[in-house]
């Protein structure tokens, strides 16, 4: 088989049923009942080797477990739970295209990725059996973004399009680069994460002519800055693709200052930028997995001026509903008055500002 399909062959031997995962990992009886409604229902079933290779067997509270093995609170909801959280099915603007900013738009070209992680905001719709959308199923996202020229930014999603064939996704990208108005082209992937071997040189030699092409990748833990998955954002830095992270806040998983601290600092030593925490969305079936806000505020806080500012991402909320994400923070300033700020430093130490006169 041909190097650059040696990550196909490994996508194959994926851990896709309730029995599967038994025969890797002791189940827990919520895990074992989770599984089997999983084949019946919901969110399929989906673990590569690599990712498999990072769960602790026998832990149930192991942090890459929680996020791939599903469990049978996923038949619970919970207040605020929603199917489609991000309100995309209302901001579709033309078939598999989404627009909820004047100058940004999301084009789903697959609804397959390497794991599915059991808290995606895409549950709805991802592994649904569908796979890559034909190149001239996309043709009318493409003719809306050529009559819309305010979109100058576009982020290539699905499901995850680096488990596209490297082909088939170099003519998406070509395509909307014939776009002129179209500035920047963003890969929303968690393949460095899930499916490493995939970042190929193969992939960047492919994909390098399109530059700039940012690569949105998404690691939660400090386990997942695996070898093969540090090895793979280096490959990505190396051949001129910013990588930028978005994490998101996980309960039991991580949300602890140490644990994000460890992580942002190993994605800065491979060149991947800290770029979002996310609060978790309110998918149905996620409560468990889900924080309050006021703990992400504490986290982000105990963060500050413990970590580069190259290393702190900002804190979001993707409002539900699709009206935005808002960005939290501590509350820094204490009082204003006539040109006069208060403001509170990470040393807990209140200092004034004086505006210019």
């Amino acid at each position: 088989m041909p190097k650059q399909q040696r990550w196909m062959r490994e996508l194959a031997r994926s851990i896709t049923s309730a029995e599967g995962l038994a025969r890797a990992l002791s189940l827990s009886d919520d895990e074992r009942a989770g599984a089997e409604r999983a084949e019946r229902q919901g969110l399929p079933i989906r673990v590569t080797p690599h990712y498999l290779s990072l769960v602790d067997p026998s832990d149930p509270s192991c942090p890459i477990r929680k996020q791939c093995v599903p469990v049978i609170a996923e038949s619970l909801e919970t207040a605020g739970d929603l199917t489609d959280p991000l309100g995309e099915v209302a901001h579709e603007v033309a078939p598999h295209l989404v627009q909820r900013y004047p100058d940004r738009a999301l084009l789903l070209v697959t609804d397959r990725c390497a794991v599915y992680c059991r808290f995606c905001t895409r549950s709805r719709m991802v592994g649904d059996g569908g796979g890559a959308v034909p190149q001239d199923a996309l043709e009318p996202a493409m003719a809306y973004l050529a009559a819309n020229p305010r979109v100058t930014d576009v982020i290539v999603s699905g499901g995850d399009p680096l488990c596209l064939a490297t082909p088939r996704l170099v003519r998406i990208v070509q395509r909307l680069r014939r776009i002129p108005s179209i500035e920047t082209i963003r890969l929303a992937t968690r393949v460095p994460v899930t499916l490493p071997s995939r970042v190929t040189t193969e992939l960047v030699r492919a994909l390098r002519p399109f530059h700039p092409l940012w690569v949105m990748t998404h690691f939660n833990h400090p386990k997942e800055l695996a070898p093969a998955s540090l090895a793979a954002l280096v490959r990505l830095a190396d051949a001129g693709f910013p990588v930028m992270n978005q994490s998101v806040l996980l309960r039991g998983i991580n949300d602890d200052p140490d644990v994000l601290a460890a992580l942002f600092r190993g994605l800065v030593r491979a060149r991947a930028r800290p770029y979002y925490l996310l609060q978790m969305d309110p998918v149905i079936g996620t409560g468990h997995l889900r924080t309050p806000l006021s703990r992400g505020e504490a986290i982000v806080e105990a963060l500050q001026g413990r970590l580069t500012g190259i290393a702190l991402p900002k804190f979001i909320v993707d409002t539900p509903g699709g009206m935005g994400k808002v960005p939290i923070a501590p509350r820094w300033v204490v009082s204003r008055s006539n040109g006069l700020t208060r403001l509170r430093t990470h040393r807990g130490v209140e200092v004034d500002y004086v505006d210019p006169s």
